[in-house]
């Protein structure tokens, strides 16, 4: 049978065509490398500190990685309702591809199995020798690592010079009696000593403020101790009084984590208590209260004196995959967040602390109160946890319900411990 011409043409072009691109030095061309989207819900958006530089970063990495890997971020801006999101998804078996691991006994039950990417081996090369000693044996369970260590605190006691003065006190107390004289000048001077608050998930404020007392008089390993012990109890007595006589406002009970704060930006309380992520918050929102801030270790009644709360904020952590590529993007984005210069930026604008090492860069301005926080951190005596860092999370949220009605009056500090014990299961 004899072929069309044109059929004939056709067909000798279609079975050259490999040929002659072989013949001229060419490849086939390879199937389009498809984009990796990493979805990415975060709280560090918002009025939150680190939003700007943080979307700067992401926005710089989709750039550098255009075609071949996005991060999308996905806003969360209520830190409670964040928290319940990544329990409830991760509960659920759908992990986010990137998501902030906060740093509590409650989430280090997600290590168990395989739901998330374990970083233990890529920590071991020189990523690791990027952070500060401990971090990441402090985010290690039973050998693993599946979180990247990456935001930590320091929770001093901020105090307000202008009012402090006021009141006719010249320096902040160094003694137990010391600080109850002040609290009393403060009273007199018609200034508020405190900020507390007993509501949010935690009752964050004065859960710090009874995190320092009961360091104060048990020392960095007193929550090694039972809580049957007496100093919780004795701590308790002294979180009362701060509660009583006008020492704190009178919204305390009930308040949250915006009106306990909300009332030291505004100078209505004299003492305050939150680590150095609040520094572009106060320092945006309230000038004055952010230029007459001072920090401070609590000098409470024990024998262990100058130390501090600290402890790792939160961390970095991904979705397990089996896809060789889709890890390799989440490597390589966090390598891009934990890269020193980027944390330098980080922290230099929004005051937080890091758990990377970095340099400051050569004529660069350090934030005065950010400078304050390095030099507490150097001086304090000991670093010891809080509260919120050795219970789960429904012992936590107790904490808040039991201060509240110690508060109220309607339990003593023996009650307040005894409902904490039984939630915890003491």
């Amino acid at each position: 049978m004899r072929l069309n011409k044109t059929v004939a043409i056709l067909l000798g072009v279609l079975l050259l065509a490999p040929a002659l691109l072989i013949a001229g030095g060419g490849q086939q061309a390879a199937p389009e490398q498809r984009e990796i989207v990493l979805n990415w819900p975060t709280i560090w958006v918002g009025q939150d500190a680190k939003a700007t530089v943080v979307e700067q970063l992401v926005n710089e990495f989709n750039q550098a990685n255009a075609g071949q890997i996005r991060i999308n971020m996905q806003p969360s801006p209520d830190y409670d309702g964040y928290r319940d999101l990544i329990n409830t998804s991760i509960a659920a078996g759908q992990v986010p591809d990137l998501f902030v691991f906060n740093v509590d006994p409650t989430q280090f039950q997600y290590y168990d199995g395989d739901l998330l990417m374990d970083f233990t081996d890529d920590l071991k090369g020189p990523w690791g020798n990027r952070f500060v000693d401990g971090a990441i044996q402090a985010s290690t369970r039973n050998g693993r690592v599946k979180s990247v260590p990456f935001e930590s605190a320091l929770t001093p006691i901020w105090y307000n010079t202008a009012l402090f003065e006021r009141a006719g006190i010249s320096q902040f107390p160094t003694t137990n009696a010391g600080f109850w004289e002040a609290a009393e000048k403060l009273k007199a001077a018609g200034i508020v000593p405190m900020s507390h608050m007993t509501g949010g998930t935690n009752a964050w404020t004065s859960m710090l403020w009874y995190s320092h007392i009961v360091a104060n008089i048990g020392g960095p390993d007193v929550w090694s101790k039972p809580l049957s012990d007496p100093v919780f109890v004795q701590a308790a007595e002294i979180l009362l009084r701060m509660y009583q006589d006008g020492n704190t406002t009178r919204d305390a009970v009930g308040a949250d984590a915006g009106v306990s704060g909300g009332h030291y930006q505004a100078q209505n309380t004299a003492m305050f208590i939150n680590g150095p992520w609040y520094i572009g918050n106060i320092r945006t929102n309230s000038p004055e209260a952010y230029a007459n801030t001072r920090l401070a270790a609590f000098p409470g009644p024990g024998n262990y004196q100058g130390g501090q709360i600290g402890f790792l904020l939160s961390n970095l952590a991904a979705a397990n995959t089996n896809d060789p590529a889709r890890r390799a993007a989440v490597i390589k984005f966090m390598q891009w967040m934990t890269e020193p210069a980027n944390v330098a930026r980080l922290s230099l604008d929004s005051g937080a602390l890091f758990t990377i090492r970095f340099d400051i860069p050569p004529g660069t301005e350090v934030d005065p109160l950010q400078q304050m926080f390095l030099e507490i951190n150097s001086s304090a005596t000991f670093i010891a946890e809080h509260f919120q860092a050795n219970f789960p999370a429904d012992v936590v949220a107790e904490f808040g319900q039991a201060l509240g009605s110690m508060a109220l009056g309607r339990s003593t500090p023996q009650q307040f411990i005894a409902q904490i014990r039984a939630a915890a299961g003491q």
